[in-house]
């Protein structure tokens, strides 16, 4: 099985017999952001879950690369926080987006879909 890091200088892609270098796209990491908390708001840890959750455990979130997406997306103007309490009765601030950041997830989506569809043509077999 392959997993995938998220975010950071270092990512990577390994399986148990070799470890071949991948970086991510660049934008990923918002895009995937936006996507989790469109759905419900989240605190960070619950944002980093919820993505390895959803995509098999093939995502795994970089700790460091998330606040930093974090505190540049709000600065975007396509978040908002608000402290509240967790399920384990810990304080956390909670992500959600905002109708801004709802236009630019319908953007990063588009742009995406794009992309791979593209690279399917890419890789499709010689006919």
């Amino acid at each position: 099985m392959k997993r995938e890091i998220v975010g950071g200088t270092n990512s990577t892609t390994t399986d148990l017999m070799t470890e071949p270098s991948t970086d991510v796209i660049h934008g990923t990491l918002d895009l995937l952001i936006l996507k989790t908390v469109s759905r419900e708001p989240l605190h960070g840890y619950g944002i980093a879950r919820k993505i390895e959750e959803i995509s098999g455990e093939v995502f795994k979130v970089n700790p460091g690369s998330l606040i930093t997406a974090l505190r540049r997306l709000q600065r975007s103007g396509w978040l908002v926080s608000e402290w509240r309490t967790t399920e384990n009765s810990r304080r956390a601030r909670y992500y959600a987006p905002t109708a801004a950041g709802r236009r630019r997830l319908g953007e990063e989506e588009e742009q995406w879909r794009t992309r791979v569809a593209a690279m399917d043509l890419l890789l499709a077999p010689e006919l």
